[in-house]
């Protein structure tokens, strides 16, 4: 039987240019935007202060500007794909805040996954945020992008929420920096932040929508405030920053490849784990836990629930394994049945 000889000179050309530069995996420098990954739980009440409460890798940071509940919810905008989103909730309104009040959303990015926006050079690209929000506070708010490597240089864009209760798709592009590169390595370099309310400290400037210094008068001008009246709330889903002045379509990224790169930051176990595995003595015994994926730095780890856990102590730990020591009588049977791990930035 003969075999045909395939033609394969225009195979590449046949592919639309569009449809290749559409496919770039981990376009998205957000982790977690489509809000789907909670392994704190799913809501949080009573903060009054910096915390990441239930969505991995978002931080809300409250300082004195009222009592917040912050929640995975399932409103989310119809028919674009999302399945959850993030709720903050006012619980305790303050309507007057102090000149240092401030009250922001946000996410921290690691430089050494940030070298290919070329910051601080002549070819810094610029960024794109696109998201989906919903609010019954009309009115301005403000996103802002901070560089915690050059002394917290910021640009500063806003966007307009105009109708109360309903989804709109906003997208912001903040210019590339020639100033300042980032470094390269697994600290906080550059930062994502969402105001909702800010003091005269924060909204006394002008708005600094060009890079520059480290100005708090200009970081927030003209953003409403959020706590003002318990009746408030703040939905988010679908966010993304990506380089270049565009905004693409949502990266969806599969349901165990977002929890995995969650899990750098943060990973929760909530089935026993026994301490019991290594003999060292009658009344000592080791255990190794193997850390994956391996986190971004050492965790600190947290563990509750048994009466035998005040015997057991972390004995060493690396990004990769944490070894845990028992003491106790010979009989004992000691666990950890819900436990975590953190090297959140």
């Amino acid at each position: 039987m003969a075999l045909s000889r395939i033609d394969t000179t225009n195979m590449i050309e046949d592919v639309p240019q569009s449809k290749l530069d559409n496919n770039v995996n981990f376009r998205n420098i957000i982790i977690n935007g489509d809000m789907s990954i909670a392994q704190r739980g799913t809501s949080t009440s009573s903060i009054t202060s910096a915390t990441y409460a239930t969505v991995d890798r978002w931080r809300t940071v409250v300082t004195t500007l009222g009592t917040w509940t912050q929640s995975q919810s399932t409103d989310v905008p119809t028919g674009q794909g999302f399945a959850k989103s993030t709720k903050l909730d006012c619980t305790t309104a303050d309507a007057s805040p102090s000149a240092s009040d401030k009250l922001y959303f946000l996410q921290r990015f690691e430089g050494q996954n940030l070298q290919y926006l070329e910051k601080g050079t002549s070819s810094a690209k610029s960024l794109t945020a696109s998201f989906w929000v919903k609010s019954n506070k009309t009115g301005t708010y403000i996103c802002e992008l901070l560089d915690n490597d050059n002394s917290d240089r910021h640009i500063n864009k806003s966007y307009t929420i105009n109708s109360a209760n309903t989804w709109e798709k906003k997208t912001i592009t903040f210019a590339g920096d020639t100033t300042g590169t980032l470094d390269n390595d697994n600290n906080g370099s550059l930062f994502i932040q969402f105001w909702l309310g800010a003091g005269s400290t924060y909204t006394s400037g002008t708005l600094q929508t060009s890079w520059g210094a480290s100005t708090n008068a200009n970081r927030a001008v003209g953003q409403v405030n959020l706590a003002d009246s318990t009746s408030n709330e703040w939905y988010i889903t679908g966010v993304q920053l990506e380089a270049g002045t565009t905004a693409s379509d949502f990266e969806f990224l599969p349901h165990d490849t977002n929890a995995l790169r969650c899990n750098r930051y943060f990973q929760r176990y909530t089935s026993s784990f026994w301490i019991l595995i290594q003999r060292v003595s009658d009344t000592t015994r080791n255990a190794n836990f193997i850390l994956n994926p391996e986190m971004r730095a050492t965790p600190t780890f947290t563990g509750t629930s048994s009466s035998e856990i005040g015997n057991t102590s972390v004995q060493d730990s690396s990004s990769k394994l944490v070894s845990f020591q028992h003491s106790s009588s010979a009989d004992a049977r000691p666990r950890y049945t819900d436990f975590n791990f953190s090297s959140e930035l």
